[in-house]
């Protein structure tokens, strides 16, 4: 288990605040069905740990069904609230988001919440209905009660959609994102309007979509750094200024991610994964929304 003690990189959104460039999720393995409401005291001592080891920002989602746990763990943890930076995202509750909202900060036991985002666009069967659920979140920033706001999943057609009517341009997309799934033009719109990116399965190209193109040049950058894959895939998203999130139920795990903070790769080192990686296409998440194929 490594000994780190590199404190977690930055990164400024658009709308001045700063978001933490490594997060620990509560979703995935740490998933909850909506009828199963057994507290889940596992994950509560994990994100303690991953809080004690500098994991201030901490990943959650309506949708997760993990916003209790997050809660009860930042309570017991006694750190300071602002300290943490906390995520968390609406979905079922879409059709009323100030009423989900307010569900979702009395689960969390939080006043406020650094980062609100809406889950996925996919509820949506017009521009007018995102424009919509946009306006909704607008005023919840405008409360006070979420820093800052964006979007998850999202694509141009939808964030152009948003952006015809909001006061306020997303501060974030969360997207799948890895060397199997680099969303070029997506990249390219967030650039040019300035909104920032935030990788979740960011580990896939080292995990379930191997074997492929990259492996071995990964391994021969694991070599030169002395940290493993996952780490080169986590530093990967980092040097390009995209937010990675990740998780684990092991603290040995957890510990060797944050070996990601204690280097950085060259440019060309980044480039290369890239290139490398345009070698294959693999979605993990939301396939029955596309083709095969579709790389968007």
């Amino acid at each position: 288990m490594a000994n780190i003690a590199t404190e977690i990189p930055s990164l400024k959104l658009n709308d001045g605040n700063t978001i933490p460039l490594l997060s620990f999720g509560t979703g995935t393995a740490w998933y909850k069905s909506s009828n199963d409401t057994k507290v889940d005291r596992k994950l509560i001592e994990t994100i303690k740990t991953a809080i004690k080891m500098g994991y201030y920002h901490l990943d959650a989602a309506e949708i997760y069904g993990t916003e209790l746990e997050v809660g009860v763990a930042i309570s017991e943890s006694k750190v300071e609230r602002e300290k943490l930076f906390v995520t968390t995202k609406v979905s079922n509750g879409i059709k009323d988001i100030p009423k989900a909202f307010q569900a979702s900060l009395e689960k969390l036991k939080l006043d406020y919440v650094d980062l609100y985002l809406i889950h996925a666009p996919f509820f949506a069967e017009s521009d007018a209905e995102l424009q919509t659920a946009w306006a909704a979140m607008e005023q919840i920033h405008q409360s006070g009660k979420a820093k800052s706001i964006g979007v998850s999943n999202y694509f141009p057609k939808h964030l152009e959609a948003t952006l015809k009517t909001a006061t306020i341009v997303p501060s974030i997309n969360q997207i799948e994102y890895h060397p199997y799934l680099q969303h070029s033009d997506l990249i390219a719109f967030h650039k040019k309007h300035k909104i920032a990116t935030a990788a979740y399965a960011a580990l896939t190209s080292v995990t379930k979509a191997k074997p492929g193109p990259i492996d071995g040049y990964m391994n021969v950058l694991a070599e030169k750094y002395y940290v493993s894959e996952g780490e080169i895939a986590l530093r990967w998203c980092i040097d390009q200024g995209i937010v990675a999130v990740t998780t684990s139920g092991k603290e040995a795990r957890l510990s060797d991610y944050l070996r990601a903070t204690t280097f950085k790769l060259t440019p060309k080192e980044v480039q290369d994964i890239a290139e490398r990686g345009e070698g294959k296409h693999y979605r993990g998440f939301w396939q029955a929304k596309f083709d095969a194929n579709d790389r968007s």
